[in-house]
């Protein structure tokens, strides 16, 4: 996404704890003019110099392997993470986007969904980290935009993969 926007002409800066990445997979980007990396844990609060128009809140692990391993973690970024995000969207006066999943919808009883399907949800089992911290985030998301104004997108990304991405990853 990074390499994407300042294609466009953008200054990004992207904030990331690392706990899945590597700042190799910045390496072909980092020496860009336009752009800046902070290693932050968005879970915690955050406060950047500077006009922002947009915040996109693409964080989360969301790798099957990862939601026995850091469950937590994950439940962290969707909840805390979010609100943080969102109010630094807030404070900036900025557009804010959350990148959802069609894991919101749990495991489907229709595919593929429609955007009126409610879904099929589990909150005990094991993806349950995952999908209901990408629910709570979509519902803190529309929260913000009807009590603050704040203008707000959600985007539910269905099956991403790329070329970064790791080997154990589980989604390939």
């Amino acid at each position: 996404m990074c390499g994407f926007l300042l294609e466009k002409g953008y200054q990004v800066i992207c904030v990331d704890n690392l706990i899945t990445g590597s700042e190799k997979n910045i390496e072909r980007i980092k020496s860009n003019p336009n752009f800046q990396f902070i290693k932050h844990d968005i879970t915690k609060p955050i406060e950047i110099k500077g006009e922002i128009d947009y915040v996109l809140h693409f964080a989360s692990p969301a790798s099957p392997v990862d939601f026995e391993r850091i469950p937590i973690q994950i439940a962290k970024v969707g909840s805390l993470g979010t609100h943080n995000a969102l109010g630094l969207a807030k404070v900036k006066n900025a557009v804010f986007l959350f990148a959802s999943t069609s894991e919101c919808y749990g495991d489907p009883e229709v595919n593929p969904q429609p955007e009126s399907y409610n879904g099929n949800v589990s909150t005990t089992g094991i993806r349950s980290c995952y999908d209901e911290a990408k629910r709570f985030g979509e519902a803190l998301t529309m929260a913000y935009h009807r009590i603050h104004g704040l203008k707000t997108r959600i985007a539910r990304i269905f099956n991403t993969y790329g070329p970064r991405m790791r080997k154990d990853d589980g989604r390939v």
